[in-house]
């Protein structure tokens, strides 16, 4: 084992992600259109190639060694200091894994896909490239550039796929990120300017000594343009609207892959490159953070629809997730990154799950919805099991990640930890009203002969589901995973 591990870490697994989405990518293109059963299959089979490779690097990172591994750099444009430089450290590698997963899951869940076959998976690579891309990019050039290439597509893929409002949420997804990106691009260009070393490099960058005032304003740039993406109050409103809007597979990319672009780009970008910053504004980040965990968790409280009831749920969740941030600690931000994996899995289930439902009944409307679980027990199996994994019962992914996030709360900003714990705690109540109404209780005779979810289509669902599990049960596979690169990093906050 030892030396298929070493082999592994000589290859080149971090290019052979991006060839192998670029390489789907032009296959689909090339397809002619009157094929949709060759494209649905060839996308299966590279999504299927790329989460390989991506549990190849899961498996290949040496936890004992820590760092940045897989590294391949080389110069792209000299005069300007830009690097072809990808690399994986215990931050970003469990963003990559989730991502392996949501798409092959996404393309699978979209089998039955009918219309536009061709362009609706051309769009999906396109935007997975882009997501790919960040999560690898160690240079601010090239992170920038795969930003905006994971943005575009959203609005194709909603404006002609989506539903109910689908081109008011497209566009006003498509405003609010982009004007985001114009919150990023300037603070990209002051630290390049700053720095005085003419390079887009992080890792050079991070050793760059900016001004008190030069992080300030980095971070707080990078805090609202990422944060945009991530969901952050008052910029969040995008979100739900899109989450609804989305088709099935959008959504689950959406609030499982795209919201956690944006935290991670606050962390990695800003606070890897502006510790000073990221520890001056962290009590607006802890405050903007528990507002949203808190609304988040009110309005989904009065919602009727199931993807609205989801989506306000993600902009709770992801609330958590800065709240972890804002803590500068390391426990806090274990917890944040964990939570940023476990919610992409859950959050996942939860809207493939509904995805099914609305197929077969044509509605997400709770009160038309009753009793599914004896009309449609397997699928209600699984959006009870995201259900509880988004309520944080114990023994599934999101517990081990609320409860570190909770604790440091707690320690650094005891009112809003307890605040944030009481949105947690209304979050629970309207995820068991939902479960309640939805999959219990009367039954609609109106769906009482509607087929359940067969084996083919239930084994996307049921990868997710083992996800759930399987990191809940052991959560050390990834708190150890994640601590190797966060130690480091708060001690560069702590020292600086």
């Amino acid at each position: 084992m030892a030396e298929f591990l070493e082999i592994i870490r000589q290859l080149p697994l971090l290019s052979s992600i991006l060839f192998l989405t670029v390489l789907g990518l032009l296959i689909i293109i090339l397809l002619p259109e009157e094929r949709p059963e060759t494209i649905k299959v060839v996308s299966a089979v590279i999504s299927g190639a790329i989460l390989i490779v991506c549990i190849l690097l899961y498996m290949g990172y040496d936890q004992g060694r820590g760092g940045l591994q897989f590294v391949e750099r080389s110069i792209w444009v000299k005069s300007l200091g830009i690097y072809y430089f990808n690399a994986v450290d215990g931050i970003n590698l469990p963003m990559l894994l989730l991502t392996g997963i949501v798409l092959f899951t996404g393309v699978l869940t979209m089998w039955q896909l009918e219309k536009r076959v061709k362009e609706y998976f051309a769009f999906t690579f396109l935007l997975v490239l882009g997501v790919f891309g960040v999560f690898m990019a160690f240079d601010l050039f090239f992170l920038f550039v795969y930003y905006d290439i994971a943005l575009f597509p959203m609005y194709p893929l909603i404006a002609i796929w989506g539903s109910t409002r689908k081109e008011y949420g497209a566009m006003k997804l498509t405003l609010y990120l982009l004007a985001g990106s114009a919150l990023i691009l300037p603070g990209i260009v002051l630290l390049f300017i700053k720095s005085g070393l003419w390079t887009f490099d992080m890792i050079a960058l991070s050793q760059a000594h900016f001004s008190p005032v030069v992080q300030s304003i980095g971070f707080l740039l990078f805090l609202f343009g990422f944060g945009v993406l991530a969901g952050l109050w008052p910029f969040h409103t995008w979100s739900p609207v899109g989450h609804v809007a989305a088709p099935t597979a959008v959504s689950m990319i959406h609030a499982g892959v795209l919201m956690k672009l944006g935290a991670y780009g606050v962390l990695r970008v800003g606070g890897f490159l502006c510790p000073e910053g990221w520890a001056q504004w962290s009590e607006l980040m802890a405050v903007l953070a528990t507002v949203g965990v808190v609304y988040g968790a009110f309005v989904g409280l009065a919602q009727t629809d199931l993807k609205y009831v989801i989506g306000y749920s993600s902009v709770s969740h992801m609330g958590l997730v800065s709240l972890g941030l804002s803590t500068v600690t390391v426990s806090g931000v274990n917890g944040a990154v964990f939570q940023m994996f476990a919610h992409g899995i859950m959050t996942a289930l939860l809207f493939s799950s509904v995805g099914y439902i609305y197929d077969k009944t044509h509605t997400k409307m709770i009160p038309e919805l009753g009793g599914m679980s004896r009309n449609m027990p397997y699928i209600s199996g699984f959006f009870i099991l995201a259900a509880l994994a988004g309520v944080g019962v114990p023994c599934l992914a999101s517990f081990w990640a609320e409860l570190l996030v909770f604790i440091s709360a707690v320690q650094t900003y005891p009112v809003r930890g307890i605040l944030a714990i009481c949105g947690l705690l209304i979050s629970a109540l309207f995820m068991l009203r939902v479960v309640a109404k939805t999959f219990y209780g009367p039954a609609n005779p109106k769906f009482a002969g509607l087929p359940d979810i067969n084996i083919w289509l239930a084994s996307p669902r049921a990868i997710l589901a083992g996800c759930i599990v399987l990191f809940g049960l052991f959560p050390w596979m990834m708190l150890n995973l994640i601590q190797v690169s966060t130690v480091p990093l708060i001690g560069r906050v702590v020292g600086y």
